[in-house]
């Protein structure tokens, strides 16, 4: 059984092969065995778990504590591990960082959608929360859409933002902090939103046409990232559809009759399968990125494969 830590992921992955690795398994036959919240969302405690066809099994184990950050000493705020199951043998082949494979295959997830979904020449991206997943997620939008020439990045306490901020400078991206997030989502031509916001912080007035909407964080009920307007306006798909109606900014506007369930056009399954897929410059397209246990899987056998051909000489 191989442990994998983070420092090795970081060396083994990079965008392109996660995004071909997450478009090539969506090529082939939804997962069996994806379940959602097994434990305690309230408490912070929950197991994900998948079989995939020719990836095997995987189960992810997480705990939360948000408040972790003040303790003294701080502790992260997200514990986790990733395990890995043969699929022949049925042995645990692997544990890796629960964490970093988060940060990969959340970015990748919301970037092989955009790849569908944002315009081509989309110009300003905006993102929406702190720490390495809103990190990353800039990274990944600079990957998939090099027209990009400015990158706005918001958060409610200003000062996390400033190491991303200064990292995507002496990378010589355009990037600086706003304050004032409506006149940023006025602007933006992609909105990549990192929040646990309990409210709505997304305008759909403010949304002009032709922008993508990436809701990344809200994954439980209680949590809103867009408002009503904005869910309504655009053209929706999600990552995983049992994920995403357990997250807020599906459910609360199927519940109020805002949208109806046959307005979510498909999944990443969907998107990935329709080539080309087609869009007018006009509309507003929302990507709910709810996660899924099959998504860890694939980067991990990914990150596994890439270790083992450098183990042969085979891989830089």
């Amino acid at each position: 059984m191989q442990m994998i830590d983070a420092a090795q992921i970081r060396a083994l992955l990079d965008w392109e092969g996660v995004l071909q690795a997450l478009q090539q398994a969506h090529l082939g036959a939804r997962p069996a065995g994806d379940s959602y919240f097994i434990g305690d969302a309230e408490y912070g405690l929950f197991s994900r778990g998948v079989v995939l066809p020719g990836y095997g099994a995987g189960v992810k184990v997480c705990s939360i504590y948000p408040a972790g950050n003040a303790a003294t000493p701080p502790v992260p705020t997200e514990q986790a591990a990733f395990i890995v199951i043969d699929e022949a043998s049925k042995a645990i082949a692997a544990i890796l960082d629960g964490p970093e494979i988060t940060r990969w295959k959340t970015a990748a997830d919301s970037a092989l959608a955009a790849r569908k979904l944002s315009r081509e020449d989309s110009a300003v991206l905006l993102v929406m929360g702190a720490g390495p997943i809103a990190q990353a997620l800039a990274d990944a939008y600079l990957h998939i859409r090099p027209s990009l020439r400015e990158v706005l990045l918001w958060n409610r306490t200003p000062a996390k933002l400033m190491a991303t901020c200064a990292e995507l400078q002496a990378r010589g991206v355009n990037a600086r902090i706003v304050d004032d997030l409506d006149p940023a989502v006025a602007r933006a031509d992609i909105i990549a939103s990192a929040t646990s916001a309990p409210t709505p912080l997304i305008r759909g007035e403010l949304v002009r046409p032709g922008t993508h909407l990436d809701l990344v964080g809200g994954y439980r009920a209680d949590m809103r990232e867009a408002d009503d307007q904005a869910v309504a306006n655009a053209r929706i798909f999600v990552d995983d559809r049992g994920s995403a109606a357990c997250a807020g900014d599906i459910l609360g506007p199927l519940q109020a009759g805002v949208i109806q369930p046959g307005q979510i056009e498909g999944d990443l399954y969907d998107l990935c399968q329709r080539n080309p897929f087609a869009r007018a410059a006009t509309e507003r397209t929302l990507y709910k990125n709810a996660g899924g246990a099959h998504l860890d899987l694939v980067v991990c056998q990914y990150a596994l494969g890439r270790l083992k051909a450098r183990a042969k000489g085979l891989g830089a």
